[in-house]
């Protein structure tokens, strides 16, 4: 099922604003368990859950910063 311009620019922006921070509080949870790694171990653990949370969200994402392909283009009735 095909989510609609509309839909995915409402979802992208909860996801943002809600679930991003979230999961920063997950993310830093998980490394604090870990009892202070090596400062390249938590760098690799922080970049690879960085780019772990985009992948199942990426076609939500996708051609949201790109003009509506369904709404009707402006007109331009200026008349001299």
């Amino acid at each position: 099922m095909a989510l609609s311009y509309k839909a995915r620019r409402r979802l992208s922006l909860l996801v943002l604003l809600v679930g991003l921070p979230a999961y920063v509080v997950v993310a830093v949870t998980l490394v604090n368990w870990m009892d202070r790694p090596s400062i390249l171990v938590e760098l690799g653990i922080y970049v690879g859950l960085g780019l772990l949370w985009i992948l199942p969200l990426r076609p939500v994402f996708m051609g949201v910063g790109q003009p509506d392909p369904d709404a009707t283009p402006p007109t331009n009735d200026l008349r001299d």
